[in-house]
């Protein structure tokens, strides 16, 4: 018995096609309405106009995340709806197959949009990152750049002691860093500085003129005097010790998450911050939950032909926008625990979906 049927290839070709075409012009929409919105602006900051062109490219990659599902639902209804204009779902089951088996193709193809989101939301921190360099955000960003005489903790029982941080800069002075050990295997030290420098994502920070007190047990104190050293558990980024919330769009998933834990540990509010880091994974299994919403709403698609497909699919669409952007302040507020919030649109769509699909006959 064949796995793949001609049907299945048939199906599986027209959702991918309505797919790539919606994935691809929804981002370009996007870019036409921002730019509209915002070229007085960038022009006002005399920015060069290839790099607001540039910066545009760049935003390609966050644009699409978002409007993945809506590109797999608009696949979903457009596909499905025209086999049952043209009668071929009710071929299909005079022939034995039933509805759940001719959409299994669709189903794949959701898996397959669910991957492709993971990617691109995983691309889609950088690129923001260097279209916020091109469009000089940070020059014109408000909010404060330094901190001074404060302690950072940080992760596996590190103290940081700071008397100046330039975040702007990438700039210490006066930095002492502090670990309470265990005894000889685990030893306590302290480590300090008259300055470190942010050398980047990659190198981190390098402490320059200090000292190094290893302490291995009672009366046993080693100490070291350096020029230059790098501390590869020194992973705090310069904002990160701000402890100011950054723009969730310019970190990936387990950047955002060691955020988050360095604001619970500085006394701030992370709330906003843990709903947009479940998003980054709610969002991507939308794509599949979709389905289960859309291939049953598909089948009345006939009623009203094409304009009735775009009116549906719209609509299911601009919901599904406000109830992310409506859980995300409950999340934020506190009002509903924030990971739970999260995911209320798809535990919705998906109720909905599974309702739906008992209704279809098969």
């Amino acid at each position: 018995m064949r796995l793949v049927r001609p049907l299945d290839r048939y199906v599986f070709g027209e959702w991918v096609r309505i797919f790539f075409a919606t994935a691809i012009g929804f981002p370009l929409v996007l870019i036409i309405i921002d730019l509209t919105d915002h070229l007085d602006g960038y022009l006002g900051r005399q920015l060069p106009k290839a790099d607001i062109a540039l910066s545009y490219l760049y935003w390609i990659p966050d644009s699409m995340f978002n409007v993945l599902p809506a590109a797999v639902l608009f696949a979903t209804v457009f596909s499905i709806g025209a086999l049952t204009r043209h009668s071929e779902i009710t071929a299909a089951k005079a022939s034995g197959i039933s509805f759940y088996r001719l959409i299994l193709p669709v189903f794949l193809g959701s898996v397959g949009a669910m991957g492709l989101a993971l990617v691109v939301g995983e691309i889609a921190p950088p690129a923001n990152g260097r279209r916020m360099e091109l469009l000089q955000e940070s020059k014109f960003r408000a909010g404060r750049s330094e901190r001074s005489n404060f302690a950072f903790a940080a992760e596996e029982g590190r103290v940081y002691k700071v008397a100046l941080l330039n975040a702007t800069a990438g700039q210490m002075n006066a930095l002492e860093i502090e670990r309470k050990g265990t005894g000889p295997a685990f030893p306590t030290y302290v480590l300090t500085a008259q300055a470190a420098a942010w050398q980047g994502d990659s190198a981190g920070w390098t402490l320059q003129q200090g000292r190094l007190h290893l302490i291995t047990g009672p009366g046993a104190d080693l100490a070291f005097s350096y020029d230059s050293l790098h501390d590869h558990m020194f992973r705090e980024r310069p904002l990160d010790l701000l402890a100011m919330p950054r723009s969730p769009e310019e970190m990936r998933y387990t950047e955002l998450g060691r955020f988050i834990r360095a604001l619970d540990r500085s006394g701030g509010d992370a709330s906003d911050l843990i709903v947009a880091r479940q998003l980054k994974l709610a969002i991507p299994v939308t794509c599949v939950i979709i389905v289960l919403f859309g291939a049953p709403l598909a089948t009345s698609t006939q009623r009203g032909g094409t304009a009735y497909g775009i009116g549906v699919s719209l609509a299911t669409t601009i919901l599904f926008l406000v109830m992310i952007q409506m859980t995300r302040a409950v999340g934020s507020k506190a009002v509903v625990q924030p990971v739970l919030a999260a995911w209320i649109p798809n535990l919705l769509f998906a109720a909905s979906g599974l309702l739906f699909f008992r209704r279809v006959r098969t």
